[in-house]
C-alpha cells in the first residue's frame, strides 16, 4: 500500500512530484488520508529530500562537484 517506487522515477531532486488530482483516496503506513497515491507519495519523497534521504535530499544538492570546489 505504501510502495511507491512506480512514482520514484518522475521524482525530481528538489522535492517535487508533479500529480494528477483524481479523488482516489489512500491511506500512508500512519493512517493519514490523501487524495491520491501520486500525492501520498509526493509527501514521502518530499519528507526524504528534506532529511537527505535516498530522494536526492538538499544535503547532496548543496554540494559543489569536487572539481568546482578546488577551483574557486
Amino acid at each position: 500500500q505504501d510502495d511507491c517506487s512506480e512514482f520514484r522515477s518522475q521524482f525530481e531532486a528538489g522535492g517535487r512530484l508533479s500529480c494528477t488530482r483524481e479523488n482516489d483516496p489512500v491511506r500512508d503506513a500512519s493512517g493519514k488520508q490523501h487524495t491520491n497515491k501520486c500525492l501520498m507519495c509526493a509527501e514521502k519523497f518530499k519528507r526524504e529530500a528534506q532529511r537527505g534521504g535516498q530522494s536526492g535530499g538538499t544535503g547532496q544538492r548543496n554540494r559543489l562537484p569536487t572539481s568546482e570546489r578546488t577551483n574557486q
